[in-house]
């Protein structure tokens, strides 16, 4: 089983989405002690299947396999608390305050108080996944992103995400925090031309939904690695909130699945077309 699944248009791609977060297969090297639902909060659940169709309107889908909670592949691989190791780790690591949080690389928490892993892990452990599943999703994105560019002479691409409806005390905006239906992150203007945000900023409007900019998700080390507008790649996150598709106490998709799929095609058709005609 490969680290990701591609889906392609049956023509040149014009857009490039990735959804890193929506793995659900738990290979049997992992040991947990979060249990059923507990442990599938940790994913963006059902994600890959709101935009797998998305390859009609000519977007190019990279999704990934396996769950955040194995490996989270929108984390530096040095971003890393040593603290969940059984031995040294021979190479460099960076912790930031994902990790302090126990939401780096290797996850700690899945929610406040719901541990993940059963077992302290060892470098060899944590090196084969990395090796294995994170570099391999990353590098099929930047091949995707090089075709793109190199057909179309600019990469248009979300990076999609499902968001908690309330944030909690491991998100940046705190427990209790209400969310919008989408959050758009641009690593406030750095990360894509300021037109491709509006446009995306604009269509959820226009679909009713509501939105908020850079808050409180400005993008992560997929952004941050893949943005570069000066060079053509235009890389945007966006978070939709769980709660418009899922029952986020059981995981469970809602009588609201399809209508919300049917939502995000009709999205995908705007951006596409947009992305077909010239952005900006």
């Amino acid at each position: 089983m490969t680290s990701f699944t591609t889906r392609r248009p049956d023509r040149a791609p014009v857009m490039l989405y990735d959804s890193p977060h929506s793995g659900r297969l738990y290979p049997a090297d992992f040991e947990t002690k979060a249990q059923g639902p507990d442990l599938r909060r940790g994913e963006d659940a059902y994600l890959d299947e709101l935009l797998s169709d998305a390859t009609g309107y000519g977007a190019c889908v990279l999704l990934a396999t396996y769950p955040r909670c194995y490996i989270d592949l929108n984390r530096e691989d040095d971003d890393l608390a040593v603290g969940l190791l059984s031995d040294s780790w021979p190479w460099p690591v960076r912790p930031t305050e994902k990790s302090r949080k126990g939401l780096g690389l290797i996850r700690r928490f899945v929610t406040p108080g719901v541990e993940v892993n059963a077992r302290l892990l060892t470098a060899a452990e944590i090196r084969r996944r990395i090796d294995e599943v994170y570099r391999p999703y990353h590098a099929a994105l930047a091949d995707l992103r090089d075709e793109i560019h190199q057909s179309c002479g600019a990469v248009w691409h979300i990076n999609w995400h499902s968001m908690k409806s309330v944030g909690n005390a491991m998100t940046p905006d705190g427990d209790g925090a209400e969310r919008p239906d989408f959050v758009v992150g641009d690593l406030d203007g750095r990360s894509a031309a300021p037109a491709f945000t509006a446009l995306i900023v604009e269509t959820l409007h226009g679909m009713g939904f509501s939105v908020r900019l850079n808050d409180p998700y400005k993008g992560g080390t997929i952004v941050k690695r893949f943005g570069d507008p000066a060079a053509g790649y235009h890389t945007v996150q966006i978070e939709m909130k769980r709660s418009l598709y899922l029952d986020e106490s059981t995981v469970t998709k809602t009588h609201r699945f399809d209508w919300c799929k049917r939502q995000l095609m009709a999205f995908s058709r705007s951006i596409c077309e947009a992305a077909t005609t010239g952005i900006g």
